[in-house]
């Protein structure tokens, strides 16, 4: 396959790591998260304008997150992952799974839901177009886990193991759709889990750690499947450039090694948010408890003490 459409040079020397990271833009991708830096900025600096607080924590996740992407797709990583399956694996999980769960730790919709105005009464601006959508049927489909688990899946394995790959990758349009379409999976899949951000379905704490688990095994078998196949299964990656001196099976045993290592990275990121967030959840819990009592005397303590009692004076 021909990939010098993509506007690549076929002659890459052998791949390093500070080859790897060399600039190379991709417009679509440097226009896209240099718009979503400026819009969060825009947002956090409006709340901090009108005296509002926003988490530093929040902001510095999502702008990683964004970070991220930049660094898969606008050095030579990207170029070096026309051709090479294991650099390209790296993109792969980095934008589908790494970068996701930044962006959505970082509170974007939270953000944009308290930053934008009110629209007049009886018209709709952005933030009421916004919340159309968090409400919209659509919307509660694609973040059921019933569509986000099955389509998770499927970004693998159809993906991977059809010619749809190989389709995608002969052009420049479709090699970006493909980055975009493992973005949104991310983060459709991700969105309910976290529960950082409102959405359509908020499932309690264990209901989102099995929701966690039910994906990430299939990247596994997936890596494994890989790193076990006795000859290349990728057309794209058959025939690599010469210049970059690899062997197409070894390249892609240690795509699988990737995909199989990085399938731990985020079980382990959004299990420990998780459980932050479960501990926080019982402190509110607690100091409600405990401000409810003090407004009403422990009133049901004193009530429990009353029966006792009462039950006391009956045995005598």
């Amino acid at each position: 396959m021909d990939h010098s459409g993509h506007g690549m040079n076929m002659d890459l020397p052998p791949f390093t790591l500070g080859r790897g990271l060399e600039l190379s833009a991709d417009p679509f991708f440097l226009i896209g998260c240099l718009v979503a830096l400026a819009l969060y900025g825009w947002g956090v600096v409006r709340l901090v304008r009108r005296g509002d607080k926003w988490p530093v924590g929040r902001t510095i996740s999502f702008v990683v997150g964004v970070l991220t992407i930049l660094l898969v797709m606008c050095t030579k990583l990207n170029d070096y992952g026309m051709v090479m399956f294991s650099v390209h694996m790296v993109q792969h999980m980095i934008i589908s799974m790494l970068s996701p769960i930044l962006i959505l730790m970082g509170a974007p919709i939270t953000l944009a839901l308290r930053a934008l105005p009110v629209a007049a009464r009886g018209s709709k601006g952005p933030r009421e177009w916004l919340l159309w959508i968090l409400q919209s049927r659509y919307m509660r489909i694609i973040t059921h886990p019933a569509f986000t688990i099955p389509l998770f899946i499927a970004s693998l394995y159809a993906l991977y193991f059809t010619p749809l790959f190989d389709t995608l990758m002969g052009s420049k349009v479709g090699h970006i759709g493909m980055m975009v379409h493992f973005l949104a999976v991310g983060l459709v899949f991700f969105w309910p889990i976290m529960g950082v951000d409102p959405g359509p379905h908020r499932p309690g704490y264990i209901m989102r750690m099995l929701e966690l688990f039910a994906g990430m095994p299939f990247h596994a078998f997936f890596g494994i499947a890989l790193m076990m196949a006795s000859e290349p299964m990728v057309g794209t990656y058959k025939n690599p450039p010469s210049s970059l001196g690899i062997d197409a099976l070894a390249d892609q045993t240690a795509a699988g090694g990737i995909a199989w290592a990085f399938s731990e990275v985020p079980s382990v990121l959004v299990l420990l948010a998780l459980l932050f967030q479960w501990y926080r959840s019982e402190q509110r819990q607690a100091r409600r408890t405990d401000r409810a009592a003090d407004r009403d005397g422990d009133k049901e303590l004193e009530a429990y003490n009353a029966y006792l009692a009462s039950l006391a004076a009956r045995g005598r």
